[in-house]
């Protein structure tokens, strides 16, 4: 037990991930005829840890091109969409110290998967997907072994004592002979 220490680092702690689709209700001011296209825009986001959860509070605007008036005319109609998604933690070790540092990954931009005018013909019902992954990122501790300050691991040095190479080989000053220079060096200066 004497040569094991624990160490603190920051790790991820806790990772969680969720898809999200959800149905949002649009009135544009004109009664549509028809939906030419739907798409999603300006996604901003912000995240947070409650308890064994973190919740992702964001905004997105939803735009629908759309016919009017017997399909004589068009416009876009605009509409923000705030969300609240609460996605749930998973830990792999239950022994951390705790911290709010969480980052956020979008799998999946928010995206109109479906665009219908509904049964009444005033406005339109429209399907979001989302996907966020999220990690928690804490303080933990890890156990590593310790060995005294004269440890060092063994090297195998092959020793070549092949004459023929050396003597192919052109000698000048610049040369670093290393069988001379550790010949002449004592193994005490290594201690």
């Amino acid at each position: 037990m004497k040569r094991l220490r624990q160490i603190v680092t920051k790790a991820v702690v806790a990772k969680g991930k969720k898809r999200t689709e959800s149905s949002e209700v649009m009135r544009p001011p004109n009664t549509p005829t028809s939906i030419l296209g739907c798409w999603v825009i300006n996604h901003h986001y912000s995240a947070k840890k409650v308890g064994k959860y973190v919740e992702v509070s964001g905004k997105f605007d939803v735009n629908v091109w759309y016919a009017y008036h017997n399909h004589s005319k068009t416009a876009v109609y605009t509409e923000t969409i705030p969300y609240k998604d609460r996605i749930k933690l998973h830990y792999r070790d239950e022994e951390i110290i705790d911290s709010n540092e969480v980052h956020v990954k979008v799998l999946q931009q928010p995206n109109c998967i479906e665009a219908v005018i509904n049964q009444q013909g005033d406005s339109f019902n429209i399907v979001i997907e989302r996907e966020f992954l999220v990690e928690v990122i804490g303080e933990t501790k890890v156990v590593v072994s310790v060995h005294p300050i004269e440890f060092e691991e063994e090297w195998n040095f092959d020793d070549d004592d092949d004459e023929s190479s050396s003597s192919s080989s052109s000698s000048s000053s610049s040369d670093f002979d290393y069988k001379k220079s550790s010949s002449s060096e004592d193994s005490s200066s290594f201690q």
